[in-house]
């Protein structure tokens, strides 16, 4: 009994001793109040009665935010990247005002820079950071400084604008310096004659001078390019240039014969060398060309055809065999499917049905508008990144930039060109490619590694299974994602019954600067009028995969356990066959149905009212047409339902928002298509342990 005790004293003695590293502060809190700041260094509190929930870094951090397609005061669609270094200064109000103060200063840093992106044109951006830059400064710290936080500074990092918009800009750019160009030239060309015509003025007053100066003028010319000059007799006499020959031989500036051809007389009796000369050296031919070896990574830049076409033209000539090989629609199929596969295997992604589809027609139709028949590799790179992402198009450009024969070893020179050395007028595309690098996978110090099992098993063991539930920063983003859908959705709407027409005297809803560059020409603005979507978005259905092959076997119904949730329905891959943590499985929607307010949804799976649909997707449309209060069901996938959902929904009161998923970025869809399945409310207090 008394070892027991002693063993209990010892426990909570070393419970009372607490250490904070020279950055750190302690927040302490006596009976669930707060009590004191503790730290740096060693301290002491009294167990049971006195506990640290937090422990700030008190040294400067930076946070990174960005706002994509955020339209600015000229209505100009840019995304800036924006940074941002802050520090807390008041532990207590980081801790008691706010649930979680790197998340606030993140979402109010966001915020804020779009609220200044919206209040400044694109000139302020480009041309005035600095001016941005304080602005922005001080809105973030208006908010935050109530939180017990100080921005130090506020730094954008980059302005990106839409690649029509910068044509647009450049080629006005390049008008606008041509015009300097011409103005410059005018201006010279009436200096120089206003400076002629007082050198006509003296030499008309002074011969003698005009004489010498043309005397110059004549033996610069043959000092300087050492060639013969034929002059006119009567300009010899005039100029009394007797004497010039013999100078010009004694100078040695000539290959042969006289330096000047007047009268032959005078030329033999003054320019006549004593001894016989050597004959003239042969002119040596020079025609500008350089014989050079190309790199094997320019090759894509610099050939007509890309060197993948190019290849099989060649293989072709080996045997004549397969023609089909060289047909330029399948040699695009291989070199997509070849790309396709090394994107599998750097990423471990893989490319949708509806993806390949839309590559196809983007690629298709880019080649159209620049009036060509088959689209080029830039073509095929562009359409790649704008459906998938930045990985895919540079595999699409590194396969259709491949020629094994050519190699960077040479008897000649190697030189890496790029395309503006070779072609005018020459399009560029900026790839990111953001695969894992060793770099990336260091561990950065002070962060705790990944939990794992102790024993195969362990966690399979550990299932409740009378209970399943969301994870709640999950559902956040994706309810998040729900409402940007029913924007877009209208937005979309909007734009498709768009008309413009020439400025009078309202803007109306803003300029429309396509239109306004294409008619540039006639000196007239153009303004565009939104027809304003009437009735509200209900349900929002969004299918990743129709799932022809039963790859999503999971059927879930979830209820909204608030008024601000929705009621979900879905299909995903079995959570718990791939667990991250005890009671804690990863799954990947293939499809998923959201209804807002949350109306207790009775599980779409079993219900025999949608029983007419033909797949999942179907069922899920039914269902959100049944359960939506709003006029609007939002549905976005690969291609639009069957027209008979036309006719229910407009039985039912309802219209269907068709957006095509390949008009949403890949990169936030990837993001939300993976769903994390708790088996009871009690692993969330420790679910943020595993998911990372």
């Amino acid at each position: 009994m008394i070892g027991l005790l002693a063993v209990m004293l010892a426990s909570l003695a070393a419970s009372a001793v607490r250490l904070a590293a020279q950055w750190e502060r302690a927040i302490v809190l006596r009976l669930g109040q707060f009590h004191a700041e503790r730290g740096p260094g060693l301290f002491f509190v009294i167990p049971v009665i006195e506990s640290v929930p937090y422990v700030l870094d008190m040294r400067t951090i930076t946070t990174v935010f960005k706002a994509e397609q955020t339209m600015t005061k000229d209505t100009v669609p840019v995304d800036v990247d924006a940074v941002l270094f802050w520090r807390v200064v008041n532990p207590q109000k980081a801790t008691l005002e706010v649930a979680n103060y790197q998340n606030a200063v993140s979402w109010a840093s966001q915020t804020a820079l779009r609220d200044i992106i919206g209040r400044s044109t694109l000139a302020e951006l480009l041309s005035d950071r600095e001016a941005i830059d304080a602005r922005l400064r001080t809105v973030i710290d208006q908010r935050t400084e109530p939180w017990g936080m100080r921005v130090e500074s506020v730094e954008i990092r980059e302005v990106e604008i839409p690649q029509e918009l910068q044509d647009s800009m450049a080629r006005q750019a390049q008008a606008e310096r041509e015009r300097q160009a011409r103005v410059i030239l005018g201006e010279s060309e009436t200096q120089i004659a206003e400076k002629f015509q007082q050198a006509a003025k003296f030499y008309a007053d002074n011969p003698t001078a005009l004489h010498l100066r043309a005397m110059n003028m004549l033996y610069e010319s043959l000092r300087d390019r050492g060639a013969v000059v034929i002059v006119p007799s009567s300009a010899v006499e005039t100029m009394n240039l007797g004497a010039v020959g013999g100078l010009v031989n004694t100078l040695g500036m000539v290959d042969s014969g006289p330096a000047v051809g007047a009268k032959p007389q005078a030329a033999e009796s003054h320019a006549a060398p004593k001894e016989p000369q050597e004959p003239p050296p042969g002119r040596n031919s020079r025609y500008g060309l350089d014989l050079i070896n190309p790199h094997p990574d320019c090759l894509a830049e610099i050939t007509s055809e890309y060197p993948y076409l190019q290849y099989r033209y060649e293989l072709f000539r080996e045997e004549m065999l397969d023609e089909g090989s060289i047909d330029r629609r399948r040699v695009q199929y291989e070199l997509l499917k070849e790309a396709e596969r090394s994107y599998e295997k750097a990423t471990g992604e893989k490319i949708a049905h509806w993806q390949r589809l839309l590559v196809a027609r983007f690629s298709r139709n880019l080649a159209l508008s620049s009036g060509e028949l088959a689209p080029s590799l830039f073509d095929l790179t562009t359409a790649a990144r704008s459906v998938v992402d930045d990985n895919y198009g540079w595999d699409v450009w590194e396969t259709g930039g491949r020629y094994p024969p050519q190699r960077a070893d040479s008897d000649l020179l190697t030189e890496n060109l790029t395309g503006e050395q070779i072609w005018r007028n020459t399009r560029r595309i900026r790839l990111r490619r953001r695969l894992p690098t060793r770099k990336q996978r260091l561990r950065p110090a002070g962060l705790k590694p990944r939990k794992k099992e102790k024993t195969p098993g362990e966690w399979a063991h550990q299932l409740d299974g009378n209970a399943i539930c969301s994870y709640p920063p999950e559902d956040i983003v994706i309810e998040g994602y729900g409402r940007f859908l029913q924007k877009k959705a209208k937005s979309i709407l909007s734009e498709e019954r768009m008309h413009t027409e020439p400025f009078t005297a309202s803007v109306l809803d803003g300029i429309d600067l396509r239109e306004t560059i294409r008619h540039w020409h006639e000196n007239q603005i153009y303004v565009r009028q939104l027809d304003k979507v009437a009735g509200e978005v209900g349900s929002v259905i969004v299918i990743f995969d129709e799932d022809r092959e039963d790859r999503y076997p999971w059927l879930t119904t979830w209820l909204g356990e608030h008024a601000n949730e929705s009621d979900m329905a879905f299909y995903s891959t079995n959570p718990f066959e791939k667990l991250v943590g005890p009671g804690i499985g990863r799954a990947e929607y293939g499809g998923f149905l959201m209804s807002l307010p949350p109306r207790r949804m009775i599980d779409v799976w079993t219900d025999p009212d949608y029983d007419l649909a033909q797949s999942k997707p179907e069922r899920l449309l039914l269902a959100g047409l049944d359960y939506s209060i709003h006029r609007h069901v939002v549905y976005v996938a690969a291609k639009p339902p069957r027209s008979i959902y036309r006719s229910i929904a407009a039985r039912l009161g309802r219209s269907i928002l068709y957006v095509p998923i390949g008009a949403l970025d890949p990169a936030k869809l990837k993001k939300i298509r993976v769903v994390h399945v708790l088996d009871s409310h009690a692993r969330r207090a420790e679910a943020k342990q595993y998911i990372w």
